[in-house]
């Protein structure tokens, strides 16, 4: 994956992508291009790609990750602007495209998205997870409500991770729970509600933990982090006092905070909305499962007797319930005989084995019940009354082996089975079977399918899977010991002892996982499946005098209790099997995720680590059926939805049948037939390339309606607010400034560039960044040289562009635009203007000033003012004066300094410059009065904006600076008085009659109609015949084009130098309506002379 580069100076901004310019070629993007299919030849690109920090990489549209151990630079703000919209093969491999794909999709197809997220513990799949959330927090929009769900989105996160993730030995940050976390949307995309569901928690490790291992997060993170009021009503010690955390000797963590980590967990249980007693008795409930660890029993006559009564008294104060009570219940068992049809309750007297076994179920029950009504707080927050779209991010605990592997590592590794099955069913086995169902040509390909593991594990009968005989034996079992477990063994070695992915051993039995074998310890394993809690401990939980523990244990004991009591293997099946069924019920996407060594360091790479999970993960057998398959499939109907925007015949609807249909369409595109083959139901596309063709071509022209609407929309808006700008645009000079002719009573464009179509401008704004204005103007340095620049106003700053001839490299001597400065809108000082009316403003700043002259001067002033008072709530200064000093820019040793401009009275309307030394005299004519407004500036123009523009020692080319087709310019010289081909007196025509124009061009009859026409026009038509002809249209007035124009809207004409446009409408604005090559819309008046 890609660095990103260092803060561009003035003169190295790239032009386009990051991507596109310097990026070092590492392997291949996606793995389906490799030259060999071959483990080795996988490893070898990953390994390749992963030594230069390239951590994704693509097997179609399936992601592979490896752990970089290392936080990468590409998960930035920059990131999500890059992939937010673009196609996969546009930008480098990554999660965020991953996400935006199914985003997409998601919005696009109306379906429901899922990504599964699998690999080893370790691998790096919570990291995954994380950024997905991250990354749809951040492109979906809403308002406040939709910005609360988000946030608890991902504060859910923190608080799941301190009461559920732990360190192991394989993983710091181990996730021993599963997690399927679904992003529920509205239609229109925003994230209004959320659902998570949790599976098996490993409550084992909560009593005990293996060397070089600690209990889950949020034990160390309260010890370190809780104020000294909290340690003191928690009793808090050190970790080495409790039992439940002294037996690994691990607790400090490399890379961890637990202190800060805890303001984390705290600061998430309040965003989620989880209220502040109820904060306090979960901190009560995690202390006292501490302490209750602490409680030993000691062996008295074969019956356990606690050994310190004052260690009970902390534990049963957190908890709220009787100390005495407590001490009865850890070491004593009311049990239910029967006899003779009666029932009776005695009070059994416990081992010291069976009341440490009572004690650790006690522990065990609390925590998980309160992870339990944290995941259920946090659906609460997010729960939304009608399920519309989502998103689901499955986030599981990896497959794993330790040097014991017991109960909890069968559950894990089963699930993690289940993933596969999936992964396989859906990427080899049922595409393989479509292409067949389809009638597509197919050479079959062979793969590992692992659904023989998982009806080892699974089944009911013919023959009893491993927890079928593991409940069998749980449902006879009636006391702890280590009778059942060697029972089991037996049983299993009856059972499945001949399978050929199973074996047994002296200790446990060993199954042929998907990746590898996993020797189990049979130890505990039925004790740990039965998961009861004791009917006398959940008793004993509501008698506590907190509401919050009670509402944990709301069991009716009273109530008859009939058939078996549920298992955890039930459980955990019964969920998998939900899971797998929610699953396909979505849109699946992949993220594999690769652990490259066990030493969690960064750049260490395990060959023969990767190449086995390369090898069970299956990835040879993927990319063999993406290569020799269809990157797409659609049924007919939902293609020719999709697509029939593409042509005329289909959109809105295709009158034929669908399978021709689909032709059309892909025939209208001139796609290759051997990219397609046409199944009996379904379209099959053989390359992503050849989608996107398709894909892109529908973007465009949605995005040439939705163009085509915003214009429309905005120049309706903009037409309302014109009045209000022109005011507020003239309140701004009033009484300060002599006014140019009509230089207010015209349409304030806001863009002369056209900056839609210039990529090499738009290069130096963010992706989004919008522009209010955009100009060429004149900028004079040091030595009252003019020079032209690119003005741009946004709404956070102001660019100025220029042009430079390159030095070296491949571009040598060609001319490139050039960032000059940019200028933050706040850090603009003031503004200064002189008192006549001239062009010339400066802007001040604190390091230097600028001398600009603009012909929209006012326009850009107005907005710029308006800009400065949103952000920093003050007026813009303006300085009116006819002496104005402006500073230099330092450069080196010299520079500096101040220059000074005088503006004296002249003639004409034509600055005149003379410079003197460290001075500019500028001499121009009166203007208007300072006191002219909208309403008095209106009587003295002809509808063309009187612009002038000085012609000395500047060429028309280079005043058309930006490009020679100049949009939305008025020309460089002063304009033609329009209308003195006639001769009016040697006045500009008044604006009665202005008005008879509208008249004549009202369509009649008759030769009247026709005469009229020719009054106003030079080149009459032919007279009339005695039989006149019908003409299709009377021939009005005429113009020719003076300069070419590029119309920056959809009711603008576009025309070139000497094109004639036939004249429909003159108006006082400047914007005059005519009719070329069919079309008709408005162009400016003073780009045309009439004719």
């Amino acid at each position: 994956m890609h660095s990103l580069p260092s803060a561009c100076t003035s003169r190295e901004i790239p032009k386009y992508h990051w991507q596109s310019q310097n990026v070092k070629q590492s392997g291949v993007d996606d793995m389906v291009l490799l030259s060999k299919i071959t483990e080795e030849a996988i490893v070898e690109n990953l390994k390749k790609r992963y030594m230069d920090d390239y951590i994704f990489t693509y097997i179609g549209p399936v992601l592979i990750s490896v752990n970089p151990f290392k936080q990468m630079p590409y998960f930035t703000d920059r990131e999500i602007e890059l992939y937010q919209g673009a196609a996969q093969y546009e930008n480098p491999p990554h999660v965020y495209a991953l996400t935006d794909n199914m985003y997409r999709n998601m919005m696009i197809d109306s379906e429901n998205q899922c990504v599964i997220i699998s690999g080893e513990s370790g691998a790096g799949k919570t990291v995954a997870a994380k950024y997905i959330m991250g990354y749809i927090s951040k492109v979906s929009g809403g308002g406040s409500k939709v910005q609360h769900v988000k946030d608890i989105i991902l504060q859910s996160n923190p608080l799941l991770e301190a009461f559920g993730n732990a360190k192991t030995v394989r993983n710091n940050n181990s996730s021993r729970f599963g997690k399927y976390f679904e992003i529920q949307f509205s239609r229109g995309g925003e994230p209004d509600g959320g659902k998570i569901s949790n599976f098996l928690l490993e409550k084992s490790r909560v009593v005990s933990q293996n060397e070089n291992e600690r209990n889950f997060h949020i034990f160390y993170q309260m010890i370190e982090g809780s104020s000294n009021q909290q340690k003191e009503a928690l009793g808090i010690m050190t970790p080495d006092y409790y039992n439940y955390l002294n037996q690994s000797g691990t607790y400090k963590v490399d890379g961890t905070n637990d202190s800060s980590d805890f303001q984390e967990t705290m600061e998430a249980m309040q965003v989620i909305g989880i209220p502040g007693d109820c904060q306090t008795q979960v901190l009560q409930i995690v202390a006292g499962i501490l302490h209750l660890g602490n409680v030993s029993f000691i062996e008295a006559g074969n019956y356990a007797q606690v050994e310190s009564t004052d260690l009970l008294a902390f534990p049963a104060y957190l908890l709220g319930i009787n100390q005495n009570r407590l001490q009865d219940k850890l070491t004593s068992r009311k049990m239910d005989s029967k006899w003779g049809g009666k029932s009776e309750s005695i009070n059994v007297t416990l081992n010291q084995e069976q009341a440490c076994y009572t004690r650790d179920a006690l522990a065990k029950a609390l925590y998980a019940r309160l992870f339990d009504y944290l995941v259920e707080a946090i659906n609460k927050a997010m729960q939304k009354p009608l399920e519309e779209l989502s998103i689901g991010v499955l986030d599981i605990y990896g497959f794993e082996i330790f040097q014991r592997n017991g109960f909890e590592q069968f559950c894990i590794n089963f699930v993690n089975e289940k993933l596969q099955q999936i992964f396989i069913e859906l990427t080899l086995k049922a595409e393989q079977e479509e292409y067949v169902q389809e009638g597509i040509k197919w050479t079959p390909i062979e793969y590992f399918n692992n659904k023989i593991v998982c009806d080892l594990i699974e089944n009911k009968l013919n023959p009893p899977g491993i927890m079928s005989v593991l409940d069998d034996v749980c449902a006879t079992m009636h006391a702890k010991g280590e009778g059942a477990d060697s029972t089991l063994l037996q049983k299993l070695q009856a059972a499945v002892g001949t399978h050929e992915h199973f074996n047994s051993w002296n200790s446990g039995f060993i199954i042929h996982h998907y990746a590898g074998k996993v020797s189990y310890d049979i130890s505990g394993f039925c004790e740990r499946n039965r998961d009861v809690l004791f009917p006398d401990l959940i008793e004993l939980m509501q008698s506590s005098e907190q509401n919050f523990i009670r509402s944990l244990f709301p069991e009716n004991l009273n109530s008859d209790k009939k058939g078996r009591p549920s298992t955890a293997s039930s459980k955990i099946k019964r969920q998998a099997n939900e899971l797998v069924d929610t699953l396909m019920k979505c849109t699946p996407h992949y993220i594999r995720c690769i652990k490259p060594n066990e030493t969690k360091r960064p750049r260490d790479w395990e060959e023969s680590r990767v190449k086995h999970q390369v090898e069970y993960l299956g990835l040879r057998e993927n990319i063999r059926v993406r290569r020799a398959g269809f990157a797409y499939r659609r049924v007919f109907q939902k293609f020719l939805q999709r697509y029939a925007i593409l042509t005329l015949e289909t959109f809105p609807c295709w009158r034929g049948g669908e399978q021709q249909g689909v032709l059309h369409l892909l025939r209208s595109v001139n796609m290759d037939p051997d990219q397609y083959q046409m199944g009996r139901t379904k379209i099959f596309v053989k390359n992503p390339e050849s989608l996107f063709l398709l894909e892109e071509m529908r973007e465009r022209k949605f995005d040439t309606f939705a163009r085509t609407i915003q214009k429309a929309w905005r120049k309706y808006i903009a037409r309302r607010k014109y009045e209000q700008m022109r005011e507020e645009a003239s309140d701004i000079l009033y009484n300060s400034k002599e006014r140019r002719k009509n230089s207010i009573n015209r349409n304030f464009v806001g863009d002369y560039l056209g900056m839609e179509d210039k990529p090499e401008l738009r290069q130096f704004l963010a992706k989004r960044e919008r522009i209010d204005f955009a100009d060429s103007v004149t900028k004079y340095d040091r030595r009252f040289k003019s020079i032209k620049r690119d003005l741009i106003l946004t709404p956070k700053g102001i660019y100025l562009i220029g042009r430079e001839k390159v030095k070296k490299g491949p571009e040598k001597g060609q001319i490139k635009e050039v960032l000059k400065r940019r200028l933050d809108i706040a850090n603009v000082r003031s503004v200064s203007l002189s008192t006549r009316q001239d062009d010339f403003f400066i802007l001040h700043e604190a390091q230097y000033d600028s001398l600009l002259e603009s012909t929209f001067k006012t326009e850009f002033l107005s907005l710029l003012c308006k800009r400065y008072e949103e952000q920093t709530k003050s007026k813009m200064q303006l300085a009116f004066s006819d002496r104005l000093e402006f500073r230099l820019k330092k450069e080196g040793w010299g520079g500096g300094g101040t220059r000074t401009l005088v503006f004296q009275k002249g003639q004409g309307n034509v600055a005149q410059l003379k410079p003197a030394g460290k001075s500019l005299n500028v001499t121009i004519g009166d203007g208007l009065p300072k006191t002219s407004n909208n309403s008095l500036i209106k009587g003295y123009q002809n509808g063309a904006a009187q612009f002038s523009r000085r012609t000395i020692g500047t060429s028309q080319q280079e005043e058309a600076y930006s490009t020679p087709n100049k949009c939305n310019r008025p020309p460089s010289s002063a304009l033609p008085k329009l209308g003195s081909q006639k001769a009016r007196q040697g006045h500009a025509p008044s604006r009665t009659q202005m008005a008879n124009l509208d008249f004549l061009n009202v369509p009649d009859q008759g030769m009247s109609g026709m005469q009229r026409k020719r009054s106003i026009s030079q080149r009459p038509p032919p007279a009339p015949t005695s039989r006149p002809k019908t003409q299709p249209r009377p021939l009005g007035p005429r113009c020719r084009a003076l300069y070419q124009y590029a119309g920056q809207d959809v009711d603008e004409l576009t025309f070139d130098v000497n094109d004639v446009i036939d004249l429909i409408k003159e108006d006082v604005s400047g914007w005059w309506i005519g009719r070329i090559h069919g079309k008709e819309g408005l162009f400016p008046g003073n780009y045309v002379e009439k004719i």
